[in-house]
């Protein structure tokens, strides 16, 4: 039994891409279905597919690589839990000089750093990427 979806899911994303595997099979839910896809927008993956029958089906995660290396090299989960971490849109800040990312779960879905500074909404700041 998985205790955070989340984590799970960006540590299987950062242990796909240290294997080198072409695509990660992880759970299916709303929240990780919106994750995959702002994932997708901002440029970490290729395709995302839900797959397997209709009660018991799982995303599909096509991994992104370059000729030196995985797209995907390192993740950090920020709001646990335990802890729930919230941000203003004011107090939004670029993460190591703008190679990464952090991905922030707002009143209108979920985005990176970048996106919620530009809309001017903050929310629970869910990981880092880079």
């Amino acid at each position: 039994m998985v205790t955070d979806p989340i984590s799970d899911f960006i540590i299987r994303l950062k242990n796909g891409s240290e294997a080198k595997k072409p695509t990660v099979i992880v759970s299916n839910s709303k929240l990780a279905f919106s994750i995959a896809q702002a994932l997708k927008k901002a440029g970490y993956i290729n395709s995302v597919e839900k797959k397997g029958k209709l009660f018991s089906r799982e995303l599909e995660i096509g991994l992104k690589y370059f000729e030196t290396g995985a797209r995907i090299n390192g993740v950090e989960r920020i709001s646990k839990s335990s802890k729930r971490m919230y941000v203003k849109s004011g107090d939004i800040r670029t993460y190591r000089s703008g190679f990464g990312n952090t991905f922030i779960s707002t009143s209108k879905g979920i985005m990176t750093d970048a996106e919620a500074k530009k809309n001017k909404v903050g929310g629970e700041v869910l990981f880092k990427i880079w």
